[in-house]
């Protein structure tokens, strides 16, 4: 009788690991659909993960689309800010730029990210 609980088991422990392989494999973590808190997480580890250089294109693959975006046309370059959510600072349900990780780009490629960023686009 030993025997068959012991195959019961395993077969059971079998089976809960294809299902977890297959949700793993199969239904991936899109940033737009996750929780703030998992989405802060998210968008740290993948900033981390970014060179100077890539397209916006590239970037919203990547960490899908920004909490908040600014942009404007100087000097005949367009420049962009998009601003993914990285930090909690008050629980009011609004995403504001203080809670946020600024990525720069001028002519749809990024040029910074981080404050240095955002001062670079307010000033020109």
């Amino acid at each position: 009788m030993n025997n068959k609980i012991a195959v019961r088991i395993g077969i059971g422990v079998f089976l809960y690991a294809v299902f977890v392989v297959a949700v793993l494999m199969f239904y991936p973590d899109k940033p737009q659909d996750m929780d703030w808190k998992d989405r802060e997480e998210y968008n740290k580890i993948q900033i981390t993960k970014i060179e100077l250089g890539l397209k916006k294109q590239d970037i919203l693959a990547l960490l899908g689309s920004p909490d908040i975006t600014e942009a404007k046309r100087l000097d005949g370059k367009e420049m962009q800010v998009m601003f993914y959510r990285t930090q909690h600072k008050q629980a009011d349900g609004i995403t504001t730029v203080d809670e946020c990780t600024p990525l720069l780009f001028v002519n749809d490629q990024l040029i910074a990210w981080g404050d240095s960023a955002y001062q670079s686009y307010i000033d020109g």
